[in-house]
């Protein structure tokens, strides 16, 4: 008996085979095993090597100007629910009291739960 991989979406064991794709019943994510996922070749760490997801939460590891501004970002600020992008500034958040901002991926660091 041959094993399927886990679904990349919610890592869900029970995959299961619909013609040439997988298919998982929990989350219902459809792919092709033999096409290389678009975002599994993009990925975008933080200045200590981690990887980053979307929903993440980081802090700011260096004060940070606010371009157009007098505004600082301060080191230790807490940004959630962070989204990550194409381009040299790799992630879109809000951060209370500034709104939203486009930060560089070196400049962060993740927040381990």
């Amino acid at each position: 008996m041959t094993t399927l991989p886990a679904c990349p979406k919610c890592q869900s064991v029970y995959t299961y085979e619909d013609g040439a794709l997988l298919m998982c019943p929990e989350c219902g994510h459809e792919w092709n095993p033999n096409v290389p996922d678009a975002d599994s070749s993009r990925q975008i760490r933080d200045s200590a090597g981690n990887v980053l997801q979307d929903g993440d939460t980081v802090t700011v590891i260096k004060d940070l100007k606010v371009k157009g501004s007098s505004f600082v970002v301060k080191i230790g600020t807490k940004v959630k629910n962070i989204r990550l992008v194409e381009g040299d500034h790799d992630i879109d958040c809000k951060i209370d009291g500034f709104g939203a901002m486009s930060l560089k991926s070196e400049f962060v660091r993740k927040v381990q739960d």
